[in-house]
């Protein structure tokens, strides 16, 4: 009888080893819970800053250049000078004009005293009706010459004026492309360039699909408009730039050879940081913030099927598909597929299948989110 027992009890042995055996390891794993933020939807573009306002400044008359009031890259005041031409002969022929308009006028006085004259003596027959009739034309003729004598003398005092080039507006002043003792007029070209600096333009191209997206969330239940996005402008080194922008041009046609809508952002530039004509990356984010589920990025696996990640469920391994949103730093915006608060795992994810049984901690160390 002991004998048999012993005999069972081996059996029973070797059966519950074999079954150990038979049950695969548990795998380990590190974790992080799928986290719930406030989070505004960002878009990202390539734009160009541009100066609001920008004047090439031009000579309008003929003439030698006495002198460059300014030094390149200043910063200028609307009606600071900044050139001036040889007034000499430009003086000379206002006075000229001048004395031409009082000749005028002389003539005119004596056409009209004339002119009276003939009206009272035809009124007697003193002098024929067609003596009366030139001295009239005559009256006439002088009023006329008179007015283009005063117009003369307009024009002289308006070129005279041209001769002090001044800025039109307040800004930065580029370099000069002409020094003084150089002949310079209408046909010399740009002589400089002025451009705005505060505040500053920036201009992005957005597609028509994304165009149409932006376009249609703003008809939904969130009725947004252009006030409601912000713009952040990052540079080509990876810099942020401190000021936020908003949008306050959106284009009435689509540029048939690239498929996009010109949209422009208005955003301040105390600092002179931004310069006209420079290549900038352009985030467009909502300025409504919505709660957004996201995980890290080392939690991401891709097959032919999509986008996955492991999370566990009663100490196994589940398979769960997302959608995915935009990047914000080490982690991504899951638009479908998770609900927030699953542990997800981020490390000891080779080798791991679907319904395997796993022992999680949390990861080490933290992973970032945000």
């Amino acid at each position: 009888m002991a004998a048999r027992a012993k005999i069972w009890f081996s059996c029973l042995f070797l059966i519950s080893s074999a079954a150990l055996a038979q049950q695969p390891p548990t795998i380990q794993v590190s974790v992080v819970p799928a986290e719930k933020t406030a989070l505004a939807d960002t878009t990202r573009f390539v734009g160009r800053i541009e100066a609001i306002e920008r004047v090439d400044v031009r000579a309008r008359i003929t003439g030698f250049l006495e002198k460059v009031e300014f030094k390149d890259g200043d910063r200028v005041k609307q009606g600071a000078p900044l050139y001036q031409i040889e007034k000499g002969p430009f003086e000379a022929a206002v006075q000229q004009a001048r004395a031409a308009v009082e000749k005028m006028r002389a003539l005119l006085e004596n056409a009209n005293i004339q002119k009276r004259r003939a009206d009272e003596l035809i009124k007697t027959s003193a002098i024929s009706q067609a003596t009366r009739d030139d001295r009239t034309a005559s009256a006439r003729e002088a009023e006329g010459n008179f007015a283009a004598a005063e117009a003369d003398l307009k024009t002289a005092e308006i070129n005279l004026a041209y001769t002090d080039i001044t800025s039109p507006i307040d800004g930065r002043i580029g370099r000069t492309a002409v020094t003084r003792g150089n002949v310079v007029g209408p046909n010399s070209g740009v002589l400089t360039t002025i451009v705005s600096s505060d505040p500053m333009y920036v201009v992005f191209p957005v597609s028509q699909r994304e165009f149409l997206r932006l376009k249609e969330e703003g008809r939904g239940t969130r009725k947004q408009s252009a006030k409601d996005f912000n713009v952040n402008i990052q540079f080509s080194n990876g810099a942020a730039y401190g000021e936020k922008g908003q949008i306050d041009f959106v284009d009435v046609k689509v540029d048939r050879a690239t498929d996009a809508v010109t949209v422009r952002a208005k955003i301040a530039n105390p600092n002179d940081e931004l310069v006209d004509g420079q290549l900038v990356h352009v985030a467009v984010e909502s300025g409504k913030p919505e709660e957004r589920v996201v995980v890290p990025q080392a939690a991401l696996i891709a097959d032919q099927l999509g986008t996955y990640v492991f999370v566990i469920e009663d100490s196994k391994a589940v398979v769960k598909r997302v959608r995915l949103g935009p990047t914000k730093g080490g982690s991504v915006v899951v638009l479908q597929g998770l609900t927030g608060g699953e542990m997800v795992v981020v490390q000891g994810v080779q080798g791991l299948r679907q319904g395997a049984a796993v022992t999680a901690s949390p990861a080490q160390p933290p992973v970032r989110g945000l």
